[in-house]
């Protein structure tokens, strides 16, 4: 029997690597190609089984039809996040699996990260010290101790993050559509409205996911009920700040400083090298002028494990479909989560 032929879009070195160390216990054919996914390059999988795909892999009606038509069974993406899979046009077409946690330590420990970084200017501190600088001026920062952190969304992100302030000597006010309790009365967690935690939280973490209801659900009014002064962390998505208001807050210094992993627009330059380019996004180009924001590219899942944990969930999933197991991380336009309601059989359709 042939083995089963996944073909691989916007592959880098460290996903080569992790999905080849992973595969000598499943005996898959994997080829990897640098390319993004489009109507361009879906060729590529002419003869594949599988297409597996990553956050900025674009999957429209288009690219679903034509993958369909090449004889492709399954969409497999290596990733938590969906938001770029038109699932409606992939309902009875393809099945669409995806990660939905590989390591919610990775991405709540790089949160942190962002907190203390811009608190201690530490990005500064290390180019001040490089031109031989050793004045601390400009650098104060503030006791993370007894400060009030807000909490978006409380899943495992989220309780990783509140479990690491809560260290801190931290006070954790939390906002999610569907409350955990049990977790709030063990963790001395307080759910609050959203207003609430905005006029209230010295600190501000987005963990949630993007939907039609997180769209910009930072915005210029609610920027305006935040405490000024506010520092804002962004680890979910990009879609969740209108940055342009962002922008605006940071001007006014209502906001005191940002921390970003991900941006409305990244899916242009994020996981690429434009070093040797001029950046034409005017909105990113104005965000890196400000001193007291810090922007990754998308490194918050970046760990061994994590890229461990992705591997061997996508290659699972894969043997799973073929082997016509339940498909556990299935998702479709039925459902928000992994969790399909109308699944049969253990499949959606």
């Amino acid at each position: 029997m042939e083995p089963i032929k996944i073909a691989f879009f916007d592959a880098k070195p460290y996903d080569i690597q992790s999905f080849d160390t992973v595969n000598s216990a499943y005996g898959f054919s994997f080829k990897y190609f640098n390319a993004h996914l489009s109507v361009d390059t879906a060729i590529l999988a002419k003869d594949a089984d599988v297409v597996c795909i990553f956050v900025n892999d674009p999957l429209t009606k288009e690219t679903i039809d034509l993958f369909k038509s090449f004889g492709v069974k399954l969409i497999a993406l290596r990733s938590a996040g969906y938001n770029n899979v038109d699932l409606r046009a992939a309902y009875k077409n393809l099945h669409i699996m995806r990660v939905p946690a590989y390591s919610p330590f990775a991405v709540a420990e790089h949160t942190v990260a962002l907190m203390l970084a811009l608190n201690r200017k530490i990005h500064r501190a290390y180019n001040r010290i490089r031109d031989n600088n050793f004045t601390i001026s400009g650098f104060i920062g503030f006791d993370m101790h007894g400060k009030t952190a807000g909490i978006i969304g409380t899943g495992k992100i989220g309780k990783v993050l509140i479990h690491i302030l809560s260290g801190f000597g931290m006070k954790i006010l939390a906002y999610d559509p569907f409350p955990d309790i049990e977790f709030a009365k063990a963790n001395d967690v307080t759910y609050v409205d959203l207003q609430t935690l905005y006029r209230k939280s010295d600190v501000i973490s987005l963990n949630c996911p993007l939907s039609k209801e997180t769209f910009h659900m930072i915005n210029e009014k609610a920027i305006a009920e935040m405490k000024s002064g506010v520092m804002l962390i962004n680890t979910g998505r990009g879609h969740l700040i209108d940055t342009q208001a962002l922008i605006e807050g940071l001007k006014n210094q209502k906001i005191d400083s940002a921390g970003l992993d991900v941006y409305e627009e990244e899916s242009k330059y994020f996981f690429e090298d434009f070093s040797n380019q001029i950046l034409s996004d005017d909105t990113l180009a104005r965000l890196l002028t400000f001193n007291n924001v810090l922007i990754t590219s998308h490194q918050g899942f970046f760990t061994k494990e994590a890229m461990k944990n992705i591997a061997e969930t996508t290659c699972q999933n894969i043997r799973d479909f073929f082997d016509d197991k339940p498909l556990i991380n299935e998702i479709c336009y039925h459902c928000n989560n992994s969790v399909c309601q109308k699944k049969k059989n253990g499949k959606c359709f």
